[in-house]
């Protein structure tokens, strides 16, 4: 055999390995797919599709490369601790999360009788690195992400590493008593010298905590490493938080806020009421978001007024729209269709999101301040309107950019903020 026919044998062979090495067990390999009780997700559409895996679908295949790339990134990392922070919140609690507001930076010199360079300024838009060093705002964007990729890469392939990985950075952080947060956001976005904590901290978890709500509800299908007793204690954890966004002072501001704080706020509360069995609060939640949020907050034409005066108005907008449709997807769940609402204006889900779809396909530049630009920003919250049946957003899903590390709509099928940065 010559050397060139030789190398395509050898690569076709790796090729064929690096597929195997993703394609799930079949069915008699292990118990058949249990549909989870997700909040955001919907865990029939989760079983359904490992049902295809199973039944080797190739594209999903693909896909699913992807999203083990991502788990298996994790499998060597964490898990991470509230308690591993230089210093304590201002209460002086280790347990307590701690993080400090993204947008405001000294104004003077640090000088010995003025260490931080007080008074803080804002610079919206303008992320302060420092906010990135000494509190746990990164730690625990990294549980939430890695629980979630981790939950859905065992459920998809079965693989118990990725269970005890997910088990193992979720008891770390939430349930340990050396290491365990204490369920409350009383030190969220502290400015230095001025707040010790504030209301608009909730949306430090309002952005991604339903994605941990959703990995609990896939892990407790039967994930090894995940017993009884976690599940009743993450579940009393969830209890104790939820308790708290509805009676802290600082939940009753983030709810009254009448931009994406108070968006993600219901979101939030949503999907923990759902979680925790309080379907009626759940159900009311989703109710009042409809006069109470899409009405005021969403424009005529589908635009966000409250969002297009920031220096990301892009990023804010399909920003705000992530926890509307998250929102609109736990409604699902409890029965109301909050794609189906119309402000008296003609406002709706479905118009705000077509406002984007021109920016989304690059048929034309978005026409509102952006300090940068990611066309992929949209990609999620243009699938889910597509999925509720908007016609417009079907025809623009070809069009789209896709975000780094792929689109992995089709295995978990939620809005996220494909451009994350700090709200």
């Amino acid at each position: 055999m010559s050397a060139r026919p030789r190398l395509a044998v050898l690569l076709a062979a790796a090729a064929a390995a690096t597929l195997a090495a993703v394609v799930v067990p079949s069915a008699s390999a292990h118990t058949p797919p249990k549909a989870p009780r997700t909040a955001v997700l919907d865990g029939t559409r989760l079983q359904q599709t490992r049902l295809r895996l199973d039944r080797g679908d190739p594209r999903l295949r693909r896909t699913l490369e992807d999203l083990t790339a991502r788990a298996d990134n994790w499998l060597n990392r964490g898990p991470w601790t509230v308690v591993d922070k230089p210093k304590p919140a201002p209460g002086g609690d280790v347990h307590d999360y701690l993080s400090q507001a993204p947008y405001w930076w000294p104004s003077q010199p640090r000088t010995a009788d003025n260490p931080w360079g007080c008074p803080y300024v804002q610079r919206d838009g303008q992320r302060n690195p420092e906010v990135d060093t000494g509190t746990d705002r990164q730690d625990v964007e990294k549980v939430f992400d890695s629980a979630y990729d981790l939950s859905l890469a065992w459920y998809y392939t079965g693989r118990k590493q990725y269970a005890e990985k997910a088990a193992t950075v979720l008891r770390t952080w939430f349930l340990a008593p050396a290491t365990r947060m204490n369920p409350n956001l009383n030190h969220g976005q502290f400015i230095p010298c001025k707040y010790d904590g504030r209301a608009i901290g909730i949306i430090d978890f309002s952005q991604s905590y339903t994605s941990v709500l959703d990995a609990l509800a896939i892990l407790d299908t039967g994930a090894p490493g995940w017993s009884r007793a976690d599940r009743t204690a993450m579940r009393a954890w969830n209890v104790d938080y939820r308790d708290w966004l509805v009676n802290s002072a600082f939940g009753a501001e983030e709810g009254a806020a009448k931009n994406n704080h108070g968006t993600f706020y219901d979101m939030q509360l949503a999907a923990l009421a759902y979680a925790t069995g309080d379907t009626d609060l759940a159900r009311r939640t989703v109710l009042g978001a409809r006069a109470g949020r899409i009405a005021p907050q969403i424009a005529a034409d589908g635009s966000q007024p409250q969002e297009l005066t920031r220096t990301r108005s892009w990023h804010y907008s399909t920003f705000d729209l992530v926890a509307y449709t998250r929102l609109a997807a736990i409604g699902r769940h409890v029965g109301v269709d909050l794609w189906a609402y119309e402000g008296p204006d003609g406002q709706s889900l479905f118009k705000a999101v077509d406002y984007l779809l021109p920016a989304a396909t690059g048929a034309a530049p978005w026409p509102h301040p952006e300090l940068e630009f990611h066309r992929f920003a949209a990609s999620d919250v243009v699938h889910a309107a597509a999925d509720a049946g908007d016609r417009a957003a079907r025809a623009a899903v070809p069009k789209l950019e896709a975000p780094p590390g792929g689109d992995l709509w089709a295995l978990r099928p939620a809005a996220e903020q494909l451009d994350s940065i700090a709200g």
